[in-house]
């Protein structure tokens, strides 16, 4: 079974965002919505990892996302899920 963050990621990928301000707006949120989650994650597992792709702030991961293109805030949600199995398995 995927894990949801992969299977967003899969989903965005195959589905081909939409373009536009009210679907990029949409998909941020979304991204800031699981950073949130990973970020909740690496303090459950207390995994200890640090920096801005860490933060606890939903309104500072939309306005990141916002700034870059999708390939840039897909891979940083793959590197952190990343991060969190290495974790996990620890």
């Amino acid at each position: 079974m995927r894990r949801p963050i992969v299977a967003f990621i899969m989903a965005a990928g195959l589905a081909g965002l939409a373009s536009g301000h009210a679907a990029a707006q949409a998909n941020c949120e979304s991204y800031a919505k699981i950073a949130l989650k990973q970020q909740q994650d690496n303090q459950q597992f207390k995994c200890g990892f640090k920096g801005d792709g860490w933060s606890a702030d939903l309104r500072a991961h939309s306005g990141w996302c916002a700034g870059v293109s999708p390939d840039v805030w897909k891979k940083a949600i793959q590197e952190r899920h990343k991060d969190l199995e290495v974790c996990r398995k620890r």
